[in-house]
């Protein structure tokens, strides 16, 4: 396999070169902006939150990986796109189901693997009907699912989460519409999708602060 092959995959791509993006480039900025405010929210917890730490991390980290991939646009760059990402997923799911949920720790870990599978499994079905955007549905719902759980359970996370789950579902849109909208918008949706996305990311991270009370977390509180 040719891991320096090029990829082009976007509205705003119309050559080869590393600010060939310069839109879905540098909109990614928002994810590390997204990161800082999650560190923020980590230090006001008293620092000893580590999966929001963690979290706060792996965002920056998504960031840094999508500037990768719309800058040098290869294989090996897609990886370092979508891998971060999908960690996230599955990491979040389960803190989700182990903080704000409240199971145990094997049952969310069965659970964020049922979840893993189910992804899988789903995938090709899905992308009949979403095309590439297929992997990001099963996340989709998991927030709006999660999310109106807890606030069905007046858990102060429930409006984060499913608030989440709504600028998400916009985000979605805007990488979808990014290919059939192309001929009328040359730069492309997929910035947007950038910045929602990090929109979505901030409420998520919020959202593991907060208890069923719905008060901020204090260091005690956040094993």
């Amino acid at each position: 396999m040719d891991w320096t092959q090029p990829i082009d995959a976007y509205c705003e791509r119309l050559g080869d070169g590393f600010w060939a993006e310069p839109l879905n480039a540098l909109s990614n900025l928002a994810f590390l902006l997204a990161a800082a405010i999650g560190l923020a929210l980590w230090r006001r917890t008293g620092r000893s939150d580590r999966p929001l730490f963690l979290l706060s991390c792996l965002v920056a980290v998504i960031g840094v990986g999508s500037f990768l991939f719309h800058t040098f646009a290869n294989r090996w760059s897609s990886l370092a796109d979508v891998l971060p990402i999908a960690l996230f997923i599955y990491a979040y799911f389960f803190l989700a189901l182990l903080r704000l949920v409240g199971l145990g720790r094997w049952v969310a870990g069965l659970g964020t693997a049922g979840f893993l599978v189910a992804s899988i499994l789903s995938e090709p079905f899905l992308a009949g009907l979403v095309g590439s955007s297929a992997g990001y549905v099963p996340a989709l719902l998991a927030m709006l699912g999660i999310g109106s759980y807890l606030v069905a359970t007046g858990h102060g996370a429930g409006p984060l989460v499913l608030a989440a789950g709504m600028v998400f579902t916009v985000s979605l849109g805007m990488r979808m519409a990014d290919a059939p909208l192309c001929a009328a918008w040359p730069t492309g949706t997929h910035v947007f999708w950038h910045i929602l996305n990090a929109a979505t990311l901030k409420l998520l991270l919020a959202a593991t602060t907060r208890t069923r009370g719905g008060q901020p977390a204090t260091a005690a509180s956040n094993g």
